[in-house]
């Protein structure tokens, strides 16, 4: 079992996110989050920690950058397990992430516009949601990963059996979601790319 003590949120599909963060806090998860997915938890009464206040870096580069910092991927990557990657973080003041909501820009819905052009497809390409949940995946012994809004109440209905906590076996089955969404992500992106041209 896995208690879930600390969580990045970071959404586009924004439906019920305010619900679920709520049942987080319930269970003490401190949360943290970014730009617009951060003001509609604060509009909705839930105490969010802004990633920038916890990494000390802005967000720049007109939102780009904002999750790719080494006090996000090492509290995701750190394994509990292993002694040096808890020495290092401890030295490096980074605090381990336990789980990692996020879903991606709509690229698909974005390029299925026909007045859509390669200049707007491009900026829908997400770069730091799935470097989360890659990272998160890969690590899924320690952190619980939700790309899905529909498994929001399993989740939960997990913690709420096991005092905070997910089992290994819902973390893997997770993990294995994450990987089969981003491959599905890629493709679409390289056979958007594909049909295109530049000069």
């Amino acid at each position: 079992m896995k208690k879930i003590e600390r969580a990045v949120i970071s959404v586009t599909d924004k439906e019920g996110i305010v619900e679920f963060a709520r049942d987080l806090q319930e269970f003490g998860v401190e949360i943290l989050s970014t730009g617009g997915t951060a003001k509609k938890l604060r509009e909705g009464g839930i105490k969010v920690r802004d990633i920038s206040d916890y990494t000390g870096s802005p967000e720049i580069l007109g939102g780009r950058v904002k999750t790719l910092h080494p006090k996000i991927h090492g509290g995701i990557l750190g394994r509990r397990d292993v002694a040096d990657h808890v020495s290092e973080m401890k030295k490096h003041d980074i605090f381990p992430i336990d789980m990692v909501l996020v879903n991606l820009y709509e690229f698909e819905k974005t390029v299925a516009r026909k007045d859509c052009t390669l200049d707007e497809a491009v900026e829908n390409i997400d770069i730091g949601g799935p470097t989360m949940l890659r990272s998160s995946a890969k690590n899924y012994k320690d952190v619980t990963v939700i790309v899905d809004p529909a498994d929001y109440a399993m989740v939960l209905d997990e913690m709420g059996k096991n005092n905070g906590a997910t089992t290994l076996r819902t973390r893997f089955y997770l993990a294995r979601k994450v990987f089969a969404i981003t491959n599905s992500y890629d493709r679409a992106i390289s056979g958007y790319l594909k049909e295109c041209s530049v000069s």
